[in-house]
């Protein structure tokens, strides 16, 4: 008896036969030409064709994006967690199955040096929102069979990928016609305020008080160590996307002071006026064109986006608007399970 060689792929618990296609693109972006972090024009990005679709047939499909939670980078995608199915692989099994709409999946990468882009335009990081609806979604649209229509787009992601979700259709209904939010970023008296006073201890104990020294040890490092480095660059990333320093591009202005900890009331102001709880009663007219409105949660989220997702959609329900809130019973990490629920949820609430 002897090893040989076989065709194909090892099968689970590895890598998985998929019977739609994915396409590996690399594109490159004009918008993000001169970028404040000088971070690259070239981006992946996937795209999933369900069995049988292809660009030469007359047909057409809705699509549905997806974006990343912060620090999230495209090929993050293909991680395997123990026991699970990768994400390309669970969205290959939900579109492989006759009870659910065909539609093209696309992958869409706004990774910044700074952690992520919140999917908005700033002068501290770029105009990716722009760069997500100008851009990507016209490269989509020319290269597949896609319905070229908000009523057949829609956007869903996690945590960051889930604020970008929420706000992005707000703000471009004109691209997103339907939108799922898992845990997104909401809410931020709850999700980000408590970690104001524990990021400037942290400034004082490890950096002596100052962002130059932060980010030059953190340039100095071979890997992020994100009991060290985390929570001061999470927060900054932030800042650089809802409190850009309008002076010095690529900056940030805080919302707090690094000796004390104390609120700095105008610029938190900056940062709440980018919270989606608060932005939702000034877009109603957009919200209430959505096609599909899907928020999900765990209960036990450590950043308390439960009550984020809670608070939003109470705003939607005073407004009259349409939409469902699943609060299940789970944390912040290990949800990439709940994924197929709202690509579920957008198919149907997208096909033609």
């Amino acid at each position: 008896m002897g090893i040989r060689s076989v065709e194909g792929v090892a099968g689970p618990p590895w890598e998985r036969e998929l019977r739609g296609t994915v396409d590996k693109l690399v594109i490159e972006s004009e918008l993000l030409e001169g970028n404040p972090l000088g971070d690259p024009t070239k981006r992946p990005l996937y795209a999933y064709l369900p069995p049988g679709v292809n660009d030469s047939t007359d047909v057409r499909f809705p699509s549905i994006y997806v974006i990343l939670g912060f620090t999230g980078q495209l090929d993050m995608w293909l991680n395997r967690a123990p026991l699970e199915a990768t994400m390309l692989e669970r969205v290959d099994d939900l579109f492989s199955s006759e009870d659910v709409p065909p539609a093209i999946v696309v992958f869409v990468d706004a990774w910044t040096s700074y952690g992520g882009s919140q999917f908005i335009n700033s002068v501290g990081t770029g105009p990716y929102m722009d760069y997500l609806c100008d851009e990507v979604c016209t490269f989509v649209d020319d290269r597949y069979p896609t319905i070229s229509d908000r009523a057949h787009r829609g956007l869903t992601g996690k945590s960051s990928g889930g604020y970008g979700a929420m706000v992005v259709p707000m703000l471009r209904p004109d691209i997103f016609g339907a939108l799922a939010s898992h845990a997104g970023d909401a809410l931020f008296e709850a999700s980000n305020l408590p970690d104001f006073p524990r990021v400037a201890r942290h400034l004082r104990d490890h950096f002596d008080g100052s962002w130059d020294v932060f980010f030059e040890r953190l340039r100095g490092e071979d890997h992020l160590d994100w009991d060290r480095f985390g929570g001061p660059l999470e927060i900054y990333g932030y800042a650089s996307c809802y409190s850009p320093d309008e002076s010095r591009p690529g900056k940030a202005l805080l919302p707090f002071e690094i000796g004390t900890g104390r609120l700095v009331d105008e610029i938190w102001e900056k940062w709440l006026s980018w919270d989606p709880v608060r932005m939702a009663p000034l877009h109603t007219d957009a919200l209430s064109g959505m096609k599909r409105i899907y928020l999900d949660a765990g209960r036990s989220d450590e950043y308390f986006l439960d009550l984020g997702a809670q608070a939003f959609s109470d705003e939607l329900t005073k407004a009259g608007i349409e939409h469902t809130l699943d609060l299940f019973e789970g944390k912040h990490g290990g949800i990439q399970y709940r994924y197929p629920l709202a690509l579920k949820a957008l198919a149907e609430a997208l096909a033609p």
